[in-house]
């Protein structure tokens, strides 16, 4: 495991500010266009200029102690996102247990306690500055870096939300058993494009989506993060091991040598099996290329995963990627594409708010 040992920071040398970590190797470019009004690179450089370095010391802290919340804050930023934007919404309570948090799809979702115990270190340097979605967005940033991947610049300056729909949440992600039409067709709602997809795929594999046709599967998980962390066998037993299309049969398209170890962990007929299966179990703890690999190998665990080969843009990405012999073209593209998920639907200026505590209670 190399966690505390990242190899590359992707960095825009106009924008970064420097002192955070002084960069190995430069990739990427300019980050996508279409900028969003109010969101800066270095955001709180005058109100909170310490904050980026405050939110990486404790998320060393927080990813010594137990790697796998790593993926699971990674995890946590796919799903504020996807969902209502990135308004930290994910973090509301509801009385009536009706808030995002409360829906299937948030199901397993870890982050909570981390994120607040990060907002809680902000707040005491910097009192009602610093958002929570901001603080998922660079949470999810130190995460990858903490894994050996790229430390690339975050875009800050959203405010917190103060809606959190259970129902928004079960629709906005898609699940892990969805095919390329659909996950194209969640994406482009989003704004997001097939590149965005087939490189978001490698850090959504954990999310967890419940359409509301599929209540009834209450340990889903959603397309999302790959890469790096942990599926339950519940999550993706059922549909590649013992009853693909429903007709109690193991998937075709997985590798059978691979489907014997599953099935090793994962026993049939247990509906809510909470068994981990690492996702990729050559590196499980390091974001690297592993997951292209699995694709390519058919020993990736989610359909919605071997579903990238089912398209020619995300296939020639899957093939190029399997086949790299360096991070390089990936860290830029995973910078990027993270950039475009943090802009969606954000809020700035004066919508929104910024909370003392994340987790505040809505009706």
């Amino acid at each position: 495991m190399r966690l505390l040992l990242p190899l590359l920071v992707v960095t825009l040398a106009a924008s970064w500010r420097p002192g955070l970590a002084d960069p190995v190797a430069a990739v990427g470019g300019a980050l996508p266009g279409l900028p969003v009004a109010g969101l800066a690179v270095g955001f709180y450089n005058e109100s909170c200029p310490e904050v980026e370095d405050m939110v990486l010391a404790e998320m060393r802290a927080i990813v010594a102690k137990d790697w796998t919340v790593g993926p699971a804050l990674l995890r946590f930023m796919f799903h504020d996102c996807l969902v209502r934007g990135c308004d930290a919404s994910i973090m509301l309570k509801s009385r009536s247990d009706k808030g995002e948090r409360d829906a299937v799809s948030s199901y397993g979702l870890r982050g909570y306690e981390e994120v607040e115990q990060i907002k809680a270190k902000v707040e005491a340097a910097c009192p009602l500055t610093v958002s929570c979605a901001d603080i998922i967005a660079l949470a999810a940033r130190d995460a990858v870096y903490l894994s050996n991947g790229p430390r690339y610049p975050v875009e800050t300056g959203r405010r917190d939300g103060k809606v959190s729909a259970e129902y928004d949440a079960d629709n906005d992600l898609p699940p892990p058993s969805s095919n390329i039409v659909d996950l194209k067709t969640y994406f482009s709602v989003k704004g997001l494009g097939w590149k965005d997809l087939v490189v978001l795929s490698v850090q959504a594999k954990q999310s967890s989506h419940q359409p509301t046709n599929r209540l009834l599967n209450p340990c889903r998980q959603s397309a999302g993060s790959h890469t790096i962390g942990r599926a339950q066998c519940s999550t993706f037993a059922s549909d590649r091991l013992y009853n693909f299309s429903g007709k109690g049969e193991q998937d075709p398209s997985l590798n059978k040598t691979y489907a014997a170890t599953l099935r090793e962990a994962c026993e049939a007929g247990l509906e809510n099996d909470t068994t981990p299966v690492e996702m990729d179990p050559i590196s499980p703890g390091t974001f690297d290329l592993g997951y292209y690999r699995d694709v390519l190998s058919n020993t990736s665990l989610f359909l919605s995963d071997q579903a990238l080969m089912d398209d020619r843009w995300t296939r020639a990405y899957v093939e190029r990627m399997a086949a790299a012999e360096s991070t390089e073209e990936f860290f830029a593209d995973f910078a990027v594409a993270m950039t475009n998920m943090g802009r969606l639907e954000v809020l700035t200026g004066d919508n929104g708010e910024i909370r003392e505590t994340c987790a505040a209670f809505v009706r």
